[in-house]
């Protein structure tokens, strides 16, 4: 699976972003976005499974962004709306098999990772 992540920039507090991630369209279990501040560890944004029927956010994030997929063009959204300048990190898209859904959050259920896009929110 070759995941590419796009969509990142420059935005100031309070504004919105899509982030899209396109993979290569082998059938996985699920997808995530994760994100990783300068100095922090990767950490869950969101996730969701291949067809679309469990999602999970992380709840810093909850009703704020929003997690979807389009099987037509294999490609995943992340939608950041209300962005605030904590959110400014490089996120990744992710995909993986073999974990259940009360596990998405975690980084190690994820085989494959495509490169960041960075998102900077100014105050």
């Amino acid at each position: 699976v070759q995941l590419q992540a796009s969509g990142g920039g420059l935005v100031q507090a309070g504004g919105s972003l899509r982030l899209s991630c396109a993979d290569s369209g082998r059938i996985v279990a699920y997808v995530g976005w994760f994100r990783q501040a300068p100095g922090k560890e990767r950490e869950f944004v969101a996730a969701m499974s291949w067809r679309g029927d469990r999602k999970k956010y992380a709840d810093d994030v909850k009703g704020r962004f929003t997690i979807s997929r389009d099987n037509r063009n294999n490609t995943v959204y992340l939608q950041m709306n209300g962005l605030k300048p904590e959110d400014t990190a490089v996120y990744y898209c992710a995909a993986g098999t073999g974990y259940s859904s009360n596990q998405y959050h975690l980084v190690g259920a994820y085989r494959y990772w495509g490169q960041g896009t960075q998102v900077t929110v100014s105050s």
